[in-house]
């Protein structure tokens, strides 16, 4: 039975990911009060018991972990601070052929950014395909619950009166083309520049679509049917990754897609629409879910050796 500490079990995410992994008899959680979550000694003796932390902590704040956890134990960063690190191996098992391998060895993986799997998985094969070339400078455009911005964001949006959650139903980020997502989605994409990334939080709690829209003369003449079976074939035999066919009308909402029909899964679905012309792109899963907590329990069954898909 591995023993898991949670450092930052108070955070969205470290609560999701504590509560998945509560119901699980094959693994002993550690707890720390509230009175100690930030004493320094009581963390690095929770580290020493623990054979795999979990880091749900500010980037800053990571940072420090890891020197406190040393080499005490095998870490999983939830954070943004180690994503592109070269001494830590990214944490996305759909990503190649040798992602699962390298996470199952790892004594540090980061766990992905929520909005970068939905674009990683959704370019990367067609650029190793060949049907999108890796200059190509992309557009890439989100939505997502406000659950994605942390207790913050959440105590803000869930302040709002009738008034404000009106008034402020809809609001797009990111603007000025710094958010800190950006290196990790052109690292892992295979694109030879970041795209042009534009988020947007919405007022409900939870769910997401990451969107990107192609015209057929960047695909090398390729129409929707052809970004399927390039993505089709590259997911058939992954558990969580499924891609829809062109065009799927089962998927909408009276017409509209909604992003959050994959609350409360692990699932990760690529709808493609579009014709001859432009092809969209969509990556519809549940921020807190496959984006982040969901993500973790993953990469923790494979850094374990047990079953990808337990608690999941």
């Amino acid at each position: 039975m591995a023993t898991i500490f949670i450092d930052g079990q108070a955070g969205t995410t470290g609560i999701e990911i504590a509560t998945r992994l509560r119901a699980r008899s094959d693994l002993k959680l550690l707890s720390i009060n509230e009175q100690q979550r930030k004493d320094p000694s009581t963390r690095e003796a929770l580290f020493k018991q623990a054979d795999l932390a979990i880091l749900c902590l500010p980037d800053e704040a990571a940072v420090s972990a890891t020197e406190l956890a040393a080499d005490h134990c095998r870490l999983l960063d939830a954070s943004t601070a180690h994503r592109t690190h070269a001494d830590w191996v990214y944490g996305l098992p759909e990503r190649n052929a040798d992602s699962r391998a390298a996470i199952a060895n790892a004594q540090h993986v980061s766990n992905p950014g929520c909005y970068p799997q939905g674009f990683i998985l959704s370019v990367l094969p067609l650029i190793e395909a060949g049907l999108l070339h890796a200059s190509t400078p992309l557009r890439c455009y989100a939505v997502s619950g406000y659950s994605g911005g942390g207790n913050k964001m959440i105590e803000s949006f869930q302040s709002f009166t009738a008034t404000e959650a009106d008034t402020f139903n809809t609001q797009t980020y990111g603007l000025t083309q710094s958010h800190k997502h950006l290196p990790e989605m052109q690292h892992y994409s295979g694109c030879a520049h970041a795209p042009i990334f534009l988020p947007t939080v919405a007022n409900y709690y939870k769910g997401m679509l990451v969107s990107v829209a192609l015209f057929a003369d960047e695909l090398n003449g390729a129409t929707p049917a052809d970004v399927h079976r390039v993505l089709d074939t590259r997911y058939a035999d992954e558990p969580f990754v499924h891609v829809a066919p062109v065009n799927a009308t089962d998927s909408l909402h009276h017409g509209y897609l909604n992003p959050t029909a994959c609350n409360g899964t692990n699932e990760l679905q690529l709808l493609i629409f579009g014709d001859t012309q432009r092809t969209i792109i969509n990556a519809r899963y549940d921020n807190l879910g496959k984006g982040a907590s969901g993500a973790a329990v993953q990469n923790l069954n494979i850094m374990l050796g047990l079953n990808e898909e337990l608690g999941l």
